[in-house]
């Protein structure tokens, strides 16, 4: 299939169609208003369903019911929509239920600015909602990995029956670059038959969709046993880049738009004599900690859109051997190569 170009927001939206979504519940939030708005106009031509709820809220809700039912279903928002989504987050987490979250991130807290921004680190990595539960985090860096971990995601899901996030912010999400796309769209028919599913099928049993456990040692067990998939998890599905990281007098460590940054960063530090490595974790959870683990360079400088969330995981990975120091714009503020620059060469006292 030639390439087509296409601005992020809508590319996620028609890769969740390849991937046999046909259920979209959401509300419109800049900067992602783009995304529903090509769901409005597209999974009617389908057979499929597109919904503005009343609020995030509503929508999460609307998604735990049509996952319920044994639908690939997703939602996207942006940050503070995604926050008002945690409680639903949680009970779909609890009830072991599959679904795909878009968070187009924008600067918070609060209702903060509608610039990119990477804030919400914390919320999809350790689960904003309350609980023991994790959710799988995708963090793309381009349109076209955009398009392939939003199908992927959707696999993960299922397979896990797990909430997945992708993540991106308002510059990925408004951009535009070519992208190439599956040749056929999943049919939905097609998918295995998801047995656990309150799908109206008569068996010997009722499916109970459900995440209320009034017996604490019942509640107990099915959390060891959710503990259990997020082992699985760990074990099987981390995902990073790493560049140069072999032999290298400092690693940058980014994700999503800044790592774009930081390469570009990478080639002008590289014209002073400066050799610098790359790790861009695509799993920010599952965290890929052994990336850090035989680094030989004494110092690792975390990029990032916030005030620097991402830099408690790379603390964990190095466990002290390397001094970790940190670089960030906030508010709606993009870091520009020229300022990771300016830092490297302060800490290496060039």
């Amino acid at each position: 299939m030639a390439k087509v170009l296409m601005k992020g927001n809508e590319a996620v939206a028609e890769a969740a169609i390849k991937a046999g979504c046909r259920y979209f519940f959401g509300y419109p939030i800049t900067p992602q208003s783009e995304v529903p708005e090509y769901f409005a106009r597209e999974l009617p031509k389908i057979g499929g369903c597109f919904l503005q709820a009343e609020s995030e809220v509503a929508s999460i809700n609307m998604l735990y019911g049509a996952a319920g039912a044994g639908a690939r279903v997703m939602t996207s928002s942006s940050s503070p929509g995604i926050a008002l989504m945690q409680e639903g987050i949680s009970y779909m987490a609890g009830a072991n239920l599959p679904c795909v979250i878009v968070n187009m991130m924008r600067g918070g807290p609060g209702l903060g600015s509608i610039q990119p921004s990477q804030t919400d680190y914390f919320l999809s990595t350790r689960g904003g909602g309350n609980g023991d539960y994790r959710t799988p985090t995708y963090a793309p860096s381009s349109i076209q990995e955009m398009v392939d971990l939003t199908i992927k995601a959707f696999d993960i899901a299922d397979k896990y029956r797990n909430p997945v996030f992708v993540i991106g912010d308002g510059m990925l999400g408004q951009m535009m670059e070519p992208v190439e796309f599956p040749e056929e769209n999943v049919d939905p028919e097609t998918l295995p038959k998801k047995e656990w599913a309150a799908d109206g099928t008569k068996r010997d049993h009722r499916n109970i969709i459900n995440s209320l456990f009034l017996s604490s040692d019942e509640l107990e067990k099915f959390n060891k046993e959710r503990e259990k998939k997020y082992e699985e998890i760990i074990k099987n599905e981390q995902m990073v880049e790493t560049v140069d990281i072999e032999d290298c007098d400092i690693v940058l460590s980014a994700y999503g738009t800044t790592a774009r940054i930081c390469k570009t960063a990478k080639e002008e530090l590289e014209k002073d004599g400066i050799k610098v490595g790359i790790i861009r974790p695509i799993t920010l959870w599952p965290y890929p900690y052994d990336a850090f683990k035989d680094l030989k360079c004494k110092d690792i400088l975390v990029v990032e859109m916030n005030l620097g969330q991402m830099t408690d995981d790379v603390k964990i990975a190095v466990e002290g051997r390397q001094k970790v120091h940190f670089y960030g714009r906030q508010g709606g503020e993009v870091p520009v190569s020229e300022e990771i620059v300016a830092k490297v060469k302060e800490i290496l006292g060039r």
